[in-house]
């Protein structure tokens, strides 16, 4: 008789995520992304920022000597619109190797042109004070969202591997009284006991939403746009899952122009501040 056990829900599509992660060595410091075209169609379309900045953190994490070392703090800028049918191919460069910090420098190409720049720190852990922000106050629990309403998938649709709920008054269902937006989101399976997986995977998430909250400023939330990922940075204070449920709560602090800046951080479900996350982006409303 056989003891097979159905995969439990969402594993199929977390099992492809982990592999989208996984890149390829073309020799010292060299690496080569693979990006599956949007499952959605057969159209290309322009590369998600979350995985170029997802792939070259690997890259950087790849090239580490010391094991104990952890990602802190990365900074990118997005230079030019990355294709989602074709590799990237990633360059290190070993900027510093100390007993207490290591410093990596990741450019990513497609071609010959330079799509995205990332500057990683990664840091060994030491004692030292403890000191965070509060969770909102005003921001429902997954399973009070859960009584009125589903989780919902990305922009991949059912084959996405993360699920949300959004809190209801800051989300693109609901207009919003202030440039805010939040949502509770994880990973719709568990991941390996790997902090460097863990950091890659909160890495694409934190390119979600954040362009959302600025475009609450201008008050026309279904109105056609093009908006783009400028710049991006991730300080991680705390150990992180990304299986397990996060406040991501970003509120738009200034724009001027077409640029505007949203300022997030991620909370885990008992309220412990575990991320901080900053992007400008470039918004443009149809007229």
């Amino acid at each position: 008789m056989s003891t097979d056990h159905a995969a439990p829900p969402g594993a199929a599509e977390v099992a492809r995520f982990v592999g989208l992660l996984q890149i390829e060595s073309l020799g010292k410091d060299t690496f080569r992304a693979w990006n599956p075209p949007h499952p959605k169609d057969h159209i290309q379309q322009s590369l998600f920022g979350g995985q170029v900045a997802a792939h070259a953190l690997r890259a950087a994490q790849l090239t580490l000597d010391n094991d104990d070392h952890r990602v802190h703090s990365l900074h990118g800028y997005f230079l030019r619109p990355g294709k989602d049918d074709a590799p990237t191919d990633l360059r290190v460069d070993r900027i510093r190797d100390g007993k207490s910090f290591t410093t990596r420098s990741v450019v990513a190409f497609q071609g010959d042109e330079a799509i995205f720049n990332l500057t990683a720190s990664f840091h060994r852990d030491e004692p030292g004070g403890d000191f965070a922000t509060a969770i909102a106050h005003d921001v429902p629990r997954p399973e009070e969202l859960l009584v009125d309403q589903s989780p919902r998938f990305d922009r991949m649709g059912v084959d996405s591997p993360f699920e949300r709920l959004d809190v209801p008054g800051f989300s693109f269902r609901d207009r919003s009284e202030v440039p805010r937006r939040a949502m509770w989101i994880r990973l719709r399976a568990p991941l390996p006991d790997d902090p460097a997986l863990h950091a890659c995977a909160i890495t694409f998430i934190s390119d979600m939403g954040v362009l959302g909250a600025v475009r609450a400023t201008r008050g026309r939330m279904r109105a056609p746009a093009m908006a783009a990922s400028l710049d991006h940075a991730v300080w991680f204070h705390r150990p992180v899952r990304a299986d397990e449920w996060l406040l991501y709560d970003i509120a738009a602090k200034s724009t001027s122009g077409a640029r505007g800046l949203g300022i997030g951080t991620m909370h885990t479900i008992d309220g412990t501040h575990v991320l901080t996350v900053g992007q400008e982006g470039l918004v443009r409303l149809a007229d």
